[in-house]
Parts: structure tokens; sequence; C-alpha cells
């Protein structure tokens, strides 16, 4: 399956991205060339590999949620620089 010029300029419209002929056809020949290698993998016999999600056998690790009683806001805030009320009070970083 090859990759064409026309093709190479229509994904480039859908990424809103513009090229030169020259950039379109080192592109075309790029893609073209990563497709033949992927063409060679399925030359491979994979009939006796089981599907897998990860290359490797590893579970999750983290510990289970726990609801736990949080602290006291004012002991929370003691050592802030500024609070407006229950909260932390930063400079403003948005226009």
């Amino acid at each position: 399956m090859a990759i064409s010029i026309q093709e190479v300029q229509h994904i480039a419209k859908l990424a809103k991205l513009t090229f030169t002929e020259a950039e379109l056809e080192r592109f075309t020949r790029e893609l073209n060339k990563i497709l033949e290698y992927v063409e060679k993998l399925n030359e491979l016999d994979t009939s006796n590999v089981e599907p897998l999600s990860h290359t490797t056998d590893i579970h999750n690790v983290m510990r289970a949620d726990e609801v736990k009683p949080s602290l006291p806001v004012d002991e929370v805030l003691a050592n802030a620089p500024s609070r407006e009320g229950n909260f932390f009070k930063v400079p403003k970083v948005v226009k």
C-alpha cells in the first residue's frame, strides 16, 4: 500500500500544515518507507502468540483509596504566607 502526494496533502490539510512541493515529495517517500517496514511485520507468523495489552507482566501496585478525616483548616493554613477565609491566597497568574 503506497501513499500518494495527494494523500499527504490531505493529511497536511487536516493537521492545518502547509508544505512546499519538495517537502511533500520528501514526506511521501518517508511515509512509504515506513509503510514498507510495517508491511514486513505481516510476514511474521503470530498465530501462536497471545494478544497482549503490555509487553511485560506488570500489575498495578497502588494502594486502595481510603476515606480518612482531613486536617483542620486552621492547622493547614497556619503557615500559609497569605490566606483569604478558608483558602490559600496566591498571586494572580492568568490574565
